[in-house]
């Protein structure tokens, strides 16, 4: 499954992203034999964050690339999720795996940026380049390959471009278009940042409740730092990715005014915050993947939300795919067609989920909130399948991973 150029130079692929997506498709393609850059507008790897989870056939990717021991040893163990009535007292608790579908024994939940140092890790002292403070300014396909204007400057003409830059990617805006079209807004709006402790809760998070207002802690492991969530329900998003952040926090704050519980501590610290991360909950559906030699991977293509808890595992499966496919077939746009076909619809029955766990977490109206308390009060009967782990644990599993250990090094 010889690849190589006339001249007998190995296959130049660029990425963009330095993410999860953006190194897990590096490793795959700099095994198979290509050459591989990795440009990130970001100064370094971003590390921190909040949890993320590996599940399903992402703890098999994790496994092939020899990083799961090392996954399992930061796993962080969150015990339960408390919710909250709305005048603060308990309303019942469940293990995070009733909530998202996650197998136990199996599933690893980990701080966002211990999977980014691992995977930046495992890629940055070989034969992969990175180019950091930079990022894609043009591109212009020929048919033959890719000239790429970098932000610096600098130029480059690859075979194919990867973009694996997020939700907001640059990179599908300069070969899709605007992002609008391709953005499913899903009701919701949020702001996350870090606070201290102040509860004392220790491997376990707090969830707390008014129509259409949340206000979600976090604690991972027995931290004196816990994540802190404000998140609000909105028929039309009223902020988005540039939003003028003293405008937002203003505007959240006015949403939460006069709620109880511990919500004005939270509204302070998030408006104190050196780390506040705000943007709405949206997923991106896009009809293809690629054109012409530029093709997207993770949440540039599939972004699923938060609501699904499944964007870092989609975005590991689906670059393994990517980067098997890239291998096994002469031709990208061959490639591009056997990734999509495989991996499309998995990816959109994860997105589906949304809708699956965003009732129980977030509920809209008091009658949501009063169906989530008779789920929470039936556990350990007859309707405790009424969770939406269990729907979810169906779906994670729904992908027979292909195995590419065989394509001889394709890239040359």
């Amino acid at each position: 499954m010889n690849q190589h150029h006339a001249s007998g130079q190995r296959r130049r692929i660029l990425v963009s992203g330095a993410s999860i997506a953006g190194p897990t498709i590096a490793y795959w393609l700099d095994r198979f034999g290509f050459d591989v850059t990795v440009v990130e507008r970001a100064a370094a790897v971003r590390g921190g964050g909040y949890p993320i989870d590996v599940r399903g056939p992402a703890v098999d990717v994790a496994q092939r690339m020899g990083i799961l021991p090392k996954l399992q040893e930061a796993h962080i163990q969150s015990r339960r999720i408390t919710f909250l009535h709305p005048d603060g007292s308990v309303a019942g608790a469940v293990r995070p795996e009733e909530l998202t579908g996650g197998e136990e024994q199996r599933d690893i939940e980990l701080p966002r940026g211990d999977l980014t140092d691992l995977l930046y890790g495992l890629t940055r002292d070989g034969a992969i380049q990175y180019r950091f403070n930079d990022s894609i300014a043009s591109l212009v396909d020929d048919g033959a390959g890719v000239s790429v204007i970098f932000e610096s400057g600098a130029t480059g003409y690859y075979d194919v471009v990867v973009g694996a830059d997020g939700i907001h990617s640059r990179t599908r805006r300069l070969v899709f278009g605007p992002e609008q079209p391709f953005s499913r807004y899903l009701g919701y709006c949020y702001n996350g940042f870090s606070m201290p402790n102040f509860p004392g809760l220790a491997y376990e998070g707090l969830a707390y409740a008014t129509p259409g207002r949340y206000a979600i802690l976090y604690a991972v492991r027995n931290s004196p730092t816990l994540h802190a969530f404000l998140i609000f329900a909105s028929e039309t998003p009223p902020f988005g990715e540039h939003q003028d952040p003293a405008r937002q926090c203003r505007l959240t704050a006015e949403k939460f005014a006069g709620i109880g519980w511990e919500v004005p501590r939270l509204v302070d610290a998030m408006l104190h915050t050196d780390d506040l991360y705000y943007d709405v909950v949206s997923q991106i559906r896009l009809e293809r993947w690629s054109t012409g030699r530029t093709v997207l991977v993770g949440d540039a293509a599939f972004a699923p939300s938060f609501l699904s808890g499944q964007g870092s595992s989609l975005a590991m499966i689906g670059a393994y795919i990517l980067a098997g496919e890239l291998a096994s077939c002469s031709e990208p746009s061959d490639a591009f067609a056997r990734y999509e076909s495989l991996m499309r619809p998995y990816a959109e029955a994860n997105q589906d989920l949304a809708g699956e766990g965003a009732a129980f977490l977030l509920p809209l109206t008091q009658g949501d909130i009063d169906a989530r308390d008779r789920v929470l009060a039936s556990l350990g009967s007859s309707d405790a399948g009424a969770m939406p782990g269990a729907t979810s644990r169906v779906v994670h599993g729904a992908l027979a991973l292909p195995d590419y250990d065989r394509v001889p090094d394709a890239g040359r």
